[in-house]
């Protein structure tokens, strides 16, 4: 049964200890990243079962030892050490906390990009607007400031955003290709992984990217470097302006991770639009993440926690859908779901989708 079914089997001392987590959890996080960024992790890591006392780790990390002192303890509450002997040995969360992808991107992700922002939860949630994005910058949504991002903060979003559909592109080329598309339409492109992605796999397929000219941007340069002018062109559009056309002639429309960052109503608008101009045998081949969808409940937490993020900084008004929403919206806008396939890659789900009869 999903996890979310039924109540947790956990006794009222042990839930009221969890309680207290959630109460420290800024604390706990910021003492997670520092237990990183200065090493100490790594330090204990390398001394294995022997372990570290607070006098090697202050002198390996450079840091004093009260410093050193109040980190490492509060990692021993927070379960990524123990004591041996009164020396500090890695336990198992500190482990995956220091050599775990998924961990270090998405810790990455939380401060470089959420943290301050989420202070202002409370009005996002209140107004239906990202109040925390002004901590990035001036803009009414993130996406047309991706581009202008200091570089340390866009490397944690490009990062996090490529880190979960990478791993799905193995899986998904022969799926997109069997049925030989000629004209692929790659909508909300970013940086062109996608269309390079294709480009790589078969040598005779076009791809258009549709964009905000920032991303194009940076897209197109990548298309520069990799050689595929020729095969690649940029579509630059605002696709929340209903007024802009949509690209035309596509065999096989392509949106990745795209549609949750839009709400319910710009979702259908979308839709339509893409409707409006597809064939009789045209696809529209969506991927996304969808929370009841995850195989465990790791990959749960990790998307419900993502929606916060648009809530309070990307845009206010989307998030990371149950895929009965968006399986309903796509009846709306006059399609059908040829194919779903779930467990792609870290937890995706394809919907490949064609115009009712």
């Amino acid at each position: 049964m999903p996890f979310y079914r039924s109540p947790r089997l956990i006794s009222a001392f042990d839930a009221k200890f969890e309680a207290q987590k959630i109460a420290f959890a800024p604390v706990s996080f910021q003492v997670a990243r520092c237990l990183l960024k200065f090493d100490l992790l790594q330090i204990i890591s390398d001394s294995g079962v022997k372990g570290c006392s607070t006098t090697d780790l202050a002198t390996k990390s450079k840091l004093s030892e009260y410093a050193v002192g109040v980190l490492i303890d509060m990692g021993l509450s927070m379960g990524l050490l123990y004591l041996n002997d009164g020396l500090y040995v890695l336990d198992k969360i500190g482990h995956f906390l220091l050599h775990d992808d998924m961990a270090k991107t998405n810790l990455n992700f939380t401060h470089d990009v959420c943290y301050q922002g989420l202070f202002e939860l409370e009005a996002s949630l209140l107004e239906g607007k990202p109040k925390g994005l002004t901590s990035l910058g001036d803009w009414q949504t993130i996406y047309p400031g991706l581009s202008q991002l200091p570089n340390d903060i866009k490397k944690s979003w490009f990062e996090f955003d490529h880190y979960y559909s990478d791993h799905a592109f193995d899986s998904l080329l022969p799926l997109i290709f069997k049925e030989n598309p000629k004209h692929i339409v790659d909508v909300g492109g970013n940086t062109g992984k996608w269309a390079l992605a294709c480009t790589d796999y078969n040598s005779l397929v076009k791809v258009t990217i549709m964009d905000l000219p920032g991303q194009l941007d940076v897209a197109m340069e990548n298309v520069r470097i990799a050689g595929v002018e020729t095969r690649v062109e940029a579509y630059s559009t605002d696709l929340l302006d209903e007024s802009n056309p949509f690209c035309e002639n596509g065999d096989l429309y392509w949106m990745s991770q795209f549609l949750d960052c839009f709400s319910e109503t710009e979702i259908l608008s979308i839709l339509k639009r893409t409707v409006s101009v597809m064939h009789q045998n045209s696809e529209l081949c969506i991927l996304e993440t969808f929370w009841d969808r995850q195989p465990f409940e790791a990959g749960a937490f990790c998307v419900n926690a993502t929606s916060l993020y648009f809530t309070a900084i990307a845009n206010g008004n989307s998030r990371m859908y149950h895929s009965k929403t968006l399986l309903k919206l796509i009846s709306q806008a006059g399609l059908f779901v040829d194919e779903d396939i779930d467990s792609i890659g870290l937890g995706h789900t394809l919907l490949r989708c064609k115009l009712k009869p």
